[in-house]
């Protein structure tokens, strides 16, 4: 060992030997003590191979000479370096006697002093051979030698060789990607751009390549498209990853820019650096296999791949992958193959990734099937002779034993032999009589042989003895004992002919049946028919089996029966793998069958609703990256690919446990649609070339600017974004199962994505989920779903604790349970009684927060629920069972069977003490003797669910008492009278209402009604309800509207009838007095359309009162009144009282044309086409468009009553908007009449005689538009919770004498009508009186500036005295002024 001050420098010299060594090596006196280790090593293949050279002397051999020289100072080793490297090679040996050249000098070796220590490092290049880095402490690292790949500094030189050695040159596979379009050319080596590109990039490679240690030539080896990517092929010695950065760097400088080479593209792959060992090397099925992949480069991330199953392994109940650092040397991965089958044969990769480098290795592996050769039957007599049973493996494996296993109705033991060696085994029976009696002879046992491998593998054979005791077959006078067997006559039609094979001996006719002939081939998802057509139309039953025997659910198939024949058509809507084999259609009269086949392959593929995608929606920056993928629960043989519009991607493949993503990152950057939206669609192809696309997945290109939230999960976004991930695929806490099912909404806050929203649903409930939605497509239902129900049970007691924070999970019980629900199958008890479990839990109290978040998410699964317990109760079937209880916290059951005879009146009885709650129900005898026998009648109450289902929006109307529901299993079509006491839990709150939940109501959401139910007794106890139907009921409470009982409520119907009656009188009676006078006041066009105007305001709210005061005669009486009645009723009342109005603006309208628009003239016809558009066009335009947008949905109308919803869509805006907009409107011109009136303009002749009619006719609009106006303003008033009681009273009165304000102001006040009605009923002293009372109000008109009201709408507008009085007498002129202004006006 040297000391440790010195420098050491090793060399390696490389020489051609003939017969003696000599060395005559000059240098220097700075060279100290020369010490020569003079070896050969045959070993070092390829540089260090000894080769034979031609010369004239015996063959010459060629050696590597290890040379090591210690200097004192170290300045001395880079002239050493200097002089070495100015060598000239080859270097022969002296003149007289050249037996030895010196082919070349490599420096390999340096060792310098490191304080008190001596750190040993290798020259670029060259690396310390493996067993010296085990055996020696390492320093670090500061050669160039890649990380991983052994070491390249020791402390202390090794006291023996050998030293560093050359690495190995390697091959590099690799690739980059330029961002340029891709182009044909680039495919065809003969093209002048591929000559092109090809000339700039092996020059721009050679020129940063060259700085790698070893560095022979770089070749491009081809071109694919996305954008370019370029292969090519280095060869040099294994250089660093810093190295390798750095000659990247340098290509990408020597290389035009307009190639847009991608410097975070680069790869190297490289497969010469991995060892693969397999155990065992003969494999048998069932064995435990192992692969490792061992590797001097250290890196954990290893990854393993089946090539011909394009299956990515990954950790799983059959694949284990252990992956370690051996001794800070090797990286050593080992995958792990339980029970291997023959479909796990094939080729494996072992990929490890180091920065860019890949390094794979692979290895073909076969699976034998384990093949026992045996006797399979035997007989044996009973005679206590020994008799072998042998069995051989004709594999000739390592077994480790072989077991033998009896199963029978007797036991007869037997001793075991086995030679391991031959592969055979032997088991030696001996049996006597008393083993066997003469009554169990002919008795089968059936004897195992299990060859067991020393991987596990396990290979069985069973033989069958049968056991004959003594004296069987030889007594001649024993009884022989017939067994009668019941033989069933057939006739079997084979699918592929058609044709029928009569083999019944029967004497009933037989069917010859047809199906349908193509072959049936389908993919999953996809429909199918089978048409079976008969040529006898008589039969007893028409049914379809699968081969198994599984009888199929008739909800599958329909049957129709002709003059001359029957058909019967299975179709299937939504195909699974399940439907994959043979049907047979059965046609059976009496006991004979004819029986037809079809055989169905249903090809993997998966469904929509199974394909998960990930983003749902995501924003990216217009110049980045964004991961798009698909998975499913499956791993079959797809091609699958990435679309968004015209542009499609091939995706990679990635199996994790058992589920397999398909991925593409998406580069934004290879699509010219910056602030765009882009949806992406994954399509999935087949075998069968069938296809299926996922749903959309929608990215949002935005500009980087815009991006203040960054997330490698959740992607980029913009302040306020709110994008929703699937559970699997976000980062939501799993706890201790992850939750694999639901979805997470993130919104960006600041910087950061916030979760606003948690609906993810645990891992046990979501698989039950998953099973749900194959079962309703299942052909095997009936047998499948009490075992489900059963383990729904099961699983949401397990998952309770996690429900009442997880909505995802509670809904998602739900939704199972509305599944479940619709397959139509008779239900047992104990069915019935896990249904029952699953809602107690999901009905605790605690759980009722949880309830309350999928509330505030607007969902219906309260009422989804209610209506899967519904469907469960009336499938329920109870057999012999006479009844059926069920009692828990949180939901009761009673249900009773309708016996044929002396049916009893069904009574129960429901108590909830936590809740202090109770409730009766009564179904009188007479109703049930009308019900088909072998009913089943089944009420099922809820103490809590009271408090989930959907209020009205103001919260109005609560519940707060049981909710029982009751059901029959027949339908039921008549009328049917059902008697409810619930115990008046709130006395105090107001009126009761008896309601049902009505599923149709806002749009099949549901909703109480009332229709149908009524309350026959209340009191402070209790509240008994009659209702005429069966569904389920509750007491709804109104703090609100008054009770109906009350005074107050009585005062209010008094009001409003009385009210509405007189109105309807009066209307009638101004249509009447319209009649009688119309042609005297209307003799010209102005005062025609007053009239006209006034005549359709009383037509329009005669017939709306009249349609108001019938429906709620019908309802006060308690009278169904069908929804379409009380959608029509409610549609004419809006129509008419709108109408009402429409006319009263035309009114207005009209008064201000002739005002302001003198010179304008335009005809009555005109006038007139205009005036019924506005009063009949606009509401009948409102109306249709209020129904047409809210009956779709079930919320045109309120619930308890025939006008215009506002709990749940706010209709009654439609008319309460327009009604109001019209009284402004006839506000303003009233206004602006007055105005007009009492300023005229330079030009306008104003006198007393004309402001006198312009009065009398805005008196009407100014006095009735308000009027309206205010009722309908206190009408809105009451919507409201919470309104006093006194808007009520006023609105009950202003609506119901509407008809007399039309009456009083709009026709009687006129002084027209008056002179007309006068005129026409008048004596002839009633004529001289109204001669004097016409004089004096010409003498002093209205207006004048004598009168008290001139005055005051005078001092109103800021005018006193402006106009002058006029006199007393009455010239000629202004008589025709007076006249010409009334005609003008009136």
């Amino acid at each position: 060992m040297k000391s440790p001050r010195r420098t050491t420098l090793c060399l390696m010299l490389l020489v051609i030997y003939s017969s003696q060594a000599t060395l005559d090596l000059n240098l220097e006196a700075i060279v100290h003590p020369l010490i020569l280790h003079e070896r050969e090593l045959p070993g070092e293949e390829p540089l260090r191979q000894r080769r034979a050279v031609a010369t004239g002397s015996p063959a010459a051999e060629e050696y590597t000479v290890d040379v090591e020289i210690s200097v004192e100072n170290a300045s001395f080793l880079e002239p050493i370096k200097a002089y070495l490297n100015s060598l000239s090679f080859p270097i022969q040996g002296n003149s007289t006697d050249r037996v030895t050249d010196i082919l070349s000098i490599q420096v390999t070796t340096v060792c310098r002093p490191a304080g008190s220590e001596t750190w040993c490092s290798c020259e670029t290049g060259y690396k310390w051979p493996q067993e010296r880095c085990l055996h020696n402490i390492t320093c670090p690292e500061h050669g160039s030698s890649l990380p991983g790949h052994g070491c390249s500094c020791l402390k202390g030189l090794p006291p023996k060789g050998p030293f560093c050695q050359l690495q190995r040159d390697v091959t590099l596979r690799m690739s980059v990607r330029l961002n340029v379009g891709f182009q044909e050319d680039l495919r065809n080596i003969s093209s002048a751009l591929y000559r092109s590109y090809k000339t700039d990039l092996e020059t721009a490679f050679r020129k940063g390549y060259s700085i790698l240690p070893g560095f022979r030539w770089v070749t491009v080896t081809g071109f694919r498209p996305g954008s370019v990517v370029v292969t090519y092929d280095v060869q040099s010695t294994t250089p660093s990853v810093e190295l390798m950065h750095k000659a990247n760097e340098q290509v990408i400088q020597n290389l035009n820019q307009t190639y847009k080479m991608d410097y975070n593209s680069f790869q190297a792959v490289t497969s010469n650096e991995t060892k693969f060992s397999v155990i065992p090397q003969v494999i048998f099925e069932g064995d435990t296999v192992t692969l490792s992949c061992e590797n001097e480069v250290l890196s954990s991330n290893v990854s393993w791949h089946h090539v011909e199953r394009h299956f990515d392994i990954q950790n799983s109940s059959r694949f284990s992958i252990y992956t370690f650092v051996l001794n800070n040397m090797t990286s050593v991965s080992s995958l792990t193959i339980y029970n291997i089958t023959q479909r796990d044969a094939g080729e494996y990769v072992c990929k490890l990734i180091l920065d860019i480098f890949e390094y794979e290795s692979r290895n073909r592996i076969s699976v034998m099937p384990i093949r026992i050769l045996a006797n399979e039957e035997m007989k044996v007599v009973c005679d206590n002779s020994p008799v072998s049973l042998s069995c051989c493996a004709e594999n000739n494996a390592n077994w480790s034993k072989v077991e033998w296993k009896q199963e029978g109705k007797i036991n007869i033991p037997g001793n075991p032999k086995t030679d391991i060696d031959s592969g055979c085994s032997t088991y030696t029976l001996k049996a006597d009589g008393t083993q066997v009696p003469s009554g169990s002879s002919g008795t089968t046992v059936v004897y195992t042989c299990e060859f067991v491998s020393a991987h596990g593998a396990r290979g069985s054979k069973d033989i069958k003895v049968t056991f004959i005791s003594v004296g069987a077959n030889s007594s001649p006078g024993r009884e022989v004992h017939e067994v009668l067997r019941h033989v069933m006559e057939v006739s079997t039609v084979q699918s592929t002919t058609g044709n029928s094979v009569d083999t019944s001996k029967a004497q009933e006719q037989q069917a010859n049946l047809t199906i349908t002939p193509d072959p049936i081939s389908v993919s999953e998802g996809q429909n199918f028919s089978i048409k079976c057509i008969s040529d006898v139309s008589n039969y007893d039953e028409v049914y379809w089996n699968t081969s198994a025997g599984i009888k199929i659910y008739q909800r599958f198939y329909t049957t129709r029966r002709y003059l001359h024949g029957a058909e019967s058509v299975l179709t299937v809507k939504t195909s699974t793998r399940e439907w994959n084999g043979t049907y047979h259609c059965i046609f059976r009269y009496s006991n004979s069958y004819s029986i037809a086949t079809k055989d169905v392959t249903v090809h993997p593929l998966p469904l929509v609703s199974n394909i998960m995608v990930d983003p749902l929606e995501a924003s990216v920056s217009c110049s980045g990256f964004h991961l798009i993928q698909c998975c499913i629960e499956e791993d079959e043989d797809y091609k699958v690919t990435f679309h968004m519009g015209s542009l499609f991607f091939l995706a990679a493949k990635e199996v994790n446990r058992n589920q397999v993503c398909y991925k593409h990152n998406f580069n934004a950057n290879s699509v010219s649609w910056c602030s765009r939206s882009i949806d992406v669609f994954c399509h999935f192809t087949n075998a069968a070339n069938n296809s299926v696309w996922s749903q959309s997945m929608k990215l949002n290109l935005v500009p980087g600017e815009n991006i203040t939230c960054h997330d490698p999960i959740l992607g980029v976004g913009e302040p306020g974004k709110v994008v929703q991930k699937l559970c699997q695929f976000s980062k939501a806490p799993g706890g201790t199962s992850s939750p694999v099912g639901g979805t997470v909404t993130y919104t960006c806050v600041g910087s950061q994505w916030k979760e606003t929203r948690n609906n993810c649903i645990s891992a046990p409930i979501n698989s039950l989920l998953l099973l749900a939605k194959a079962l309703i497509q299942s052909p095997s239902q009936e047998e499948k779903l009490p075992t489900y129900l059963r383990d729904l049970s099961a699983s949401t007691d397990q998952v309770k604790h996690e429900i009442l924070s997880s909505p995802g999970s509670l809904g998602a019980i739900i939704n199972i349970l509305d599944l479940l629900s619709t397959v139509p199958m008779q239900v047992n008890s104990e069915m019935m009684t896990h249904v029952l479990s699953t809602v107690n839990i999901i009905l605790n109290k605690p759980v009722l927060s949880t309830w309350k978040v999928l509330q505030q998410q607007h969902t219906n699964q309260s009422s989804q629920l209610l209506h899967s317990v519904e469907r469960f109760s009336q499938a329920l079937k109870l057999g012999d069972n006479p009844a059926l209880s069920f009692s828990q916290a949180n939901v009761q059951m009673s249900s009773m069977v309708i016996r044929p005879s002396h049916p009893k009146t069904y009574e129960q009885r429901f108590v909830f003490s936590e809740a202090d709650l109770w409730g009766n129900v009564v179904i009188d005898r007479c109703q049930l003797g009308d019900l088909q026998p072998e009913s089943s009648v089944v009420t099922v109450a809820f103490p809590t669910l009271q408090a989930i289902l959907a209020q009205d929006v103001q919260k109005r109307n609560f519940a707060n008492n049981l909710v029982m529901t009751t059901t029959i299993s027949r339908y039921i079509t008549t009328p049917f009278r059902i008697s409810m006491t619930f115990k008046n839990s709130s006395p105090s709150l107001g009126e009761a209402k008896c309601v049902f939940w009505n599923f149709s109501l806002a749009n099949h959401t549901g909703g109480w009604d009332s229709s149908g139910c009524h309350v026959e007794e209340s009191n402070e106890d209790n509240i008994t309800c009659i209702c005429d139907h069966l569904t389920s009921f509750s007491v709804l409470m109104s703090a609100d509207s008054p009770d109906p009982g009350s005074l107050l409520g009585i005062l209010l119907d008094i009001i409003s009838y009385i009210g509405l009656g007189f109105s309807i009188l009066s209307l009638a009676a101004c249509l009447v007095v319209e009649s009688v006078v119309w042609k005297s006041v209307t003799k010209n066009r102005t005062s025609y359309m007053r009239h006209v105007c006034i005549v359709n305001i009383a037509a329009s709210l005669l017939v709306a009162d009249t349609w108001f005061i019938v429906v709620a005669a019908i309802q006060d009486s308690h009278y169904v009144l069908c929804r379409t009645a009380c959608v029509a009723a409610t549609f004419f009342i809006h129509f008419f009282y709108l109408s009402g109005f429409f006319w009263m603006l035309t009114l207005g309208l009209m008064l201000f044309y002739r005002l302001v628009f003198i010179l304008h003239e335009a005809s009555k016809s005109t006038q007139k086409a205009i005036a019924f558009f506005l009063g009949y066009g606009c509401p009948l335009a409102i109306a249709i468009i209020t129904v047409g947008a809210t009956q779709p949905r079930g919320v045109y109308t309120r619930k308890d009553i025939c006008w215009l919803n506002w709990e749940d869509t706010k209709a009654l805006l439609a008319f309460v908007i327009p009604a109001l907009i019209i009284v402004v409107v006839n506000v303003t011109i009233t206004v602006v009449v007055i105005t007009k009136i009492l300023r005229p303009s330079i030009g306008d002749k104003p006198c007393k005689q004309e402001k006198s009619s312009l009065f009398q006719i805005g008196k009407s609009i100014g006095v009735l538009t308000p009027l309206l106006g205010l009722t309908w303003g206190f009408g809105l008033a009451t919507v409201f919770p919470g309104t006093n009681l006194v808007f009520h009273i006023v609105f009950a009165l202003l609506n119901a004498f509407q008809g007399l304000f039309i009456l009083l102001f709009g026709c009687l006040w006129d002084l027209k009508v008056q002179e007309a009605l006068l005129n026409k009923f008048s004596l002839s002293r009633w004529s001289s009186q109204h001669s004097k009372s016409t004089s004096i109000a010409s003498s002093t008109p209205v207006f004048s500036m004598s009168s008290p009201i001139s005055r005051r709408f005078n001092n109103l507008f800021g005018k006193t005295g402006t106009y002058n009085v006029s006199t007393p007498e009455t010239t000629s002129s202004s008589v025709e002024n007076s006249s010409s202004a009334y005609s003008l006006l009136n």
